[in-house]
C-alpha cells in the first residue's frame, strides 16, 4: 500500500504521525511511504532520517495526498486540505468530529474512509492511540497550572507545594481517567492538596489505591462540584466522552466564584471542554482571562513536547497502519473490532452512532456500507 505522511497545518501543531522507525517497519514489509519534506522537523526528525528508513521525500503535499492510498495524520485536515480528500482514500487522525461539523461535512462529501484515532479501541476497550497523548497531557497540566499561578504570569502568587508552616495550593481535577490520574500523581508530587472528582466509583477507588500524598476523592455531583471548585487554586478539566461533546460540568457562575488569579486548565477543550467559560486556544496564545481566572485551553497540548509526543504517537499508531496496509481495509476491519470502533465516515455515510446523533445525521451500520463477514456484524 502507498502510505502518506504530511506536515501538520493545525495552529501550533509540531508533531508528525509516523517516525522514521515506523517508516522503516512499513517499507521493510513492502509498502511505499511518501513523506512531505520537513514534516518531522519540529519533532527533531530529519529528512535524511526518513530517506534512510526507505521513505520517498516529496516537496509538495498535494503529491503526497494524490499518490497515497492511506494518509496518517495527527489532526484532521484543515480547510485548505479538504480538496485533497477523495473516495479511494483512507484517513486516520485525531478528528474531533463531535465539535467539528465543517470537517465532518467535508469527509462525507469526499466519500473517503475516515477513522478517528481517539475512538479506536483495543481488546480491553481502552483507547490505545489516545492513551499516550492523555498520559503526556496529564503530566503537563499540573506544571502548566503551577506556572500560571505565579504572580508575574498573572496568577495569585501561589506555590502549589507550599512551604513549612504555609498550606499548599489546592487542585481540583474533574475526571479520574488517564489524564486525571496522571495529573493527580504529578500534583501530589509537587506537594499540592488534590481532590479528584469522578462519577465512576471504581476509577476513584483506583486513585485511592495509588496512595498518593495529599490526594482525596469525591463522587461527582452538581452540588459537590459547586462546593469544591471555588476553593481551588487550580482547576483541571480531564473529562472525555468518547465520540461525543464533553459536558459542561462547571458553569460560568461557579467560575465567577473562584478566587481572582486562579487557573483553569481544560484538557478536553477540543471536544467542547468541561468548563463553560473555556474556549480553544493555541500554543502561540495559550491563555485568556475570564471572570478574573486564567484559562489555559490548548487543544493540542502534547504538541508542547513534540519530541516525546511524536514518538509515543507513532508507536501507538503504527500497528493499525500496518494492519490496514497489510490486510486491506475490509480484512483489517473484519479482524479487529476495536479498529471498527474508530470508523467515523465511510463512502459518504456516518457509521459512528454517537457522531450521527450529535450532528443529527443518518446513521448507517458499518456492515451495510462495507462487506464485513458475519462475525464482525
Amino acid at each position: 500500500m502507498r502510505i502518506g505522511v504530511v506536515r501538520e497545518l493545525s495552529p501550533g501543531e509540531s508533531r508528525v504521525a509516523l517516525t522514521p522507525h515506523a517508516v522503516h517497519e512499513l517499507t521493510r514489509a513492502g509498502h511505499r511511504v511518501l513523506v512531505e519534506a520537513g514534516a518531522g522537523a519540529q519533532s527533531a526528525l530529519t529528512n535524511e532520517g526518513y530517506e534512510e528508513a526507505g521513505a520517498r521525500l516529496v516537496p509538495d503535499p498535494e503529491i503526497v495526498w494524490r499518490d497515497s492510498e492511506l494518509i496518517a495524520k495527527v489532526y484532521g485536515p484543515v480547510p485548505s486540505e479538504y480538496g485533497y480528500l477523495r473516495e479511494d482514500l483512507i484517513l486516520i487522525a485525531f478528528l474531533s468530529l463531535s465539535v467539528n461539523h465543517q470537517l465532518l461535512e467535508a469527509l462525507l462529501a469526499s466519500r473517503c474512509a475516515a477513522f478517528s484515532a481517539e475512538t479506536v479501541q483495543d481488546q480491553r476497550g481502552a483507547l490505545p492511540i489516545l492513551k499516550p497523548m492523555s498520559e503526556i497531557a496529564g503530566s503537563l497540566v499540573p506544571q502548566i497550572g503551577a506556572h500560571y499561578l505565579k504572580r508575574p504570569d498573572g496568577g495569585r502568587g501561589i506555590l502549589l507545594g507550599g512551604v513549612v508552616g504555609v498550606r499548599p495550593g489546592r487542585v481540583v481535577i474533574l475526571g479520574a481517567g488517564i489524564v486525571g490520574a496522571r495529573a493527580a500523581r504529578m500534583a501530589s508530587g509537587l506537594g499540592a492538596e488534590v481532590v479528584v472528582v469522578d462519577r465512576d466509583i471504581d476509577r476513584l477507588r483506583n486513585i485511592e489505591e495509588m496512595r498518593l500524598g495529599g490526594v482525596t476523592t469525591l463522587a461527582a455531583s452538581r452540588m459537590g462540584i459547586r462546593e469544591v471548585v471555588p476553593r481551588a487554586d487550580l482547576l483541571i478539566g480531564a473529562i472525555l466522552v468518547v465520540s461525543s461533546r464533553t459536558p459542561h460540568l462547571v458553569d460560568r457562575k461557579t467560575v465567577e466564584e473562584m478566587k481572582a488569579g486562579s487557573v483553569v486548565v481544560d484538557v478536553d477543550v477540543d471536544q467542547g471542554g468541561s468548563v463553560e467559560t473555556s474556549r480553544p486556544t493555541t500554543l502561540a496564545e495559550p491563555t485568556f482571562v475570564e471572570a478574573g481566572v486564567t484559562h489555559y485551553c490548548v487543544k493540542n497540548l502534547p504538541a508542547a513536547v513534540p519530541v516525546t509526543a511524536t514518538r509515543a504517537l507513532s508507536n501507538a499508531l503504527l500497528p493499525y497502519v500496518q494492519k490496514i496496509a497489510g490486510r486491506g481495509l475490509v480484512d483489517a476491519l473484519n479482524a479487529d473490532a476495536g479498529l471498527r470502533r474508530g470508523a467515523a465516515v465511510v463512502e459518504g455515510r456516518t457509521v459512528d452512532a454517537s457522531l450521527a446523533r450529535e450532528h443529527a445525521k443518518d446513521y448507517h451500520l458499518l456492515q451495510s456500507v462495507l462487506p464485513l463477514h458475519q462475525e464482525a456484524r
